[in-house]
């Protein structure tokens, strides 16, 4: 698959890395193409770099960029996204552990306002970006499951495919209008595990008691 990566930070940097391992032919684009060239040659497994359009061009396209941000760099590039799946990983979790999209759309949404030829798929933003470093995210011999929310079947299969090839296990969550809940999930396990030391894992029972004992 080509990937196409927007951004240079942590979460480009994780994920990219476990795709060009996986063989998938990456391109990081951004602003600074110093920075993107930087990048692949960390990402390695013939990463490319170039401009922010250049990242636009993959099947898939990863918006690694902060929220506010992405939807500014996606409008710039809804042309070349037409008929892309483009991944949304962003958080918008404010001062507080504040949902920034409270009471409006979600920031999957604001992506797929802003290319609305592209398919945006909700996927890799509940985990800190030392999660996805690892090789691979498994917890007492059991995957990392990974929910995807969107609603272009073609778009699903390959970002499940992505989810696959960085050592995880996707979980269907729904169309992209449940993209809002994954967010504000982030939202209520950052303020647990940051701001209380709580582990969020406790909260819920396991799948066999999840109706109750019995």
């Amino acid at each position: 698959m080509r990937i196409g990566v927007l951004g240079t930070g942590n979460m480009a940097d994780a994920l990219a890395t476990h795709w060009a391992r996986a063989g998938h032919h990456v391109t990081i684009g951004g602003r600074d193409e110093a920075a993107a060239a930087r990048l692949a040659r960390r990402v390695g497994g013939g990463a490319g770099s170039g401009g922010l359009r250049a990242a636009a061009s993959g099947d898939a396209v990863l918006v690694a960029l902060p929220f506010g941000a992405g939807a500014d760099v996606v409008r710039e590039l809804r042309a070349e996204l037409v008929g892309r799946t483009l991944v949304d990983c962003s958080n918008p979790v404010g001062p507080g552990f504040r949902l920034l999209t409270e009471g409006g759309p979600s920031a999957a949404r604001r992506l797929a306002d802003a290319a609305p030829g592209a398919h945006v798929v909700k996927a890799f933003n509940l985990c800190h970006e030392d999660v996805w470093r690892m090789r691979p995210p498994v917890f007492g011999g059991r995957p990392l499951a990974v929910p995807v929310c969107g609603d272009d079947e073609t778009a699903l299969a390959r970002v499940r495919t992505l989810v696959r090839d960085a050592g995880c296990a996707p979980v269907s969550g729904g169309g992209l209008d449940r993209a809002g809940l994954l967010e504000a999930t982030a939202a209520l396990f950052i303020g647990l595990w940051v701001g209380e030391g709580a582990d969020a894992q406790a909260i819920v029972p396991p799948l066999a008691h999840a109706a109750g004992p019995g």
